[in-house]
């Protein structure tokens, strides 16, 4: 496996990871247990740490801009971004402006091929990885 897939699949593992945490999280909070957690209590798992933002979301057109933003959660600096699956790619031309882990910054285009629907960006901050979805409505 190519170092592209390792990254691809370690992305997968840490969207699995926190999508896991969100659910184990909201069945204990709805488990009768009558008490309430406090916000910020439940912290992702180690390695699944980072945080992104796509803005504009929802899209509206193929080859729209969009902006990346986030944190690394720990991690050492924003390495890679990806914007969908590596062979049906929602995200292309994609520049990180600025890969600093408390903050980055980066663009990319819509694919021209994109449809209407619903689709995660992966971010690999060294050491730490975060997920969100992308909707779009073209």
């Amino acid at each position: 496996m190519g170092k592209t897939g390792r990254v691809v699949g370690g992305l997968i593992a840490a969207a699995a990871l926190i999508t896991a945490g969100v659910i184990g999280t909201a069945s204990a909070d709805t488990a009768g247990s009558g008490q309430e957690v406090a916000k910020g209590q439940h912290k992702p798992p180690k390695g699944a740490r980072a945080t992104v933002r796509v803005t504009p979301n929802p899209t509206t057109e193929r080859g729209q801009e969009v902006t990346i933003t986030g944190d690394c959660g720990g991690g050492t600096g924003l390495k890679s971004i990806l914007g969908g699956f590596p062979d049906k790619p929602a995200l292309v031309n994609i520049r990180i402006l600025k890969d600093d882990p408390n903050g980055f910054l980066a663009k990319a285009n819509l694919a021209p091929h994109i449809g209407n629907g619903v689709g995660p960006v992966f971010v690999d901050c060294g050491g730490e990885a975060g997920v969100t979805l992308l909707v779009t409505h073209v």
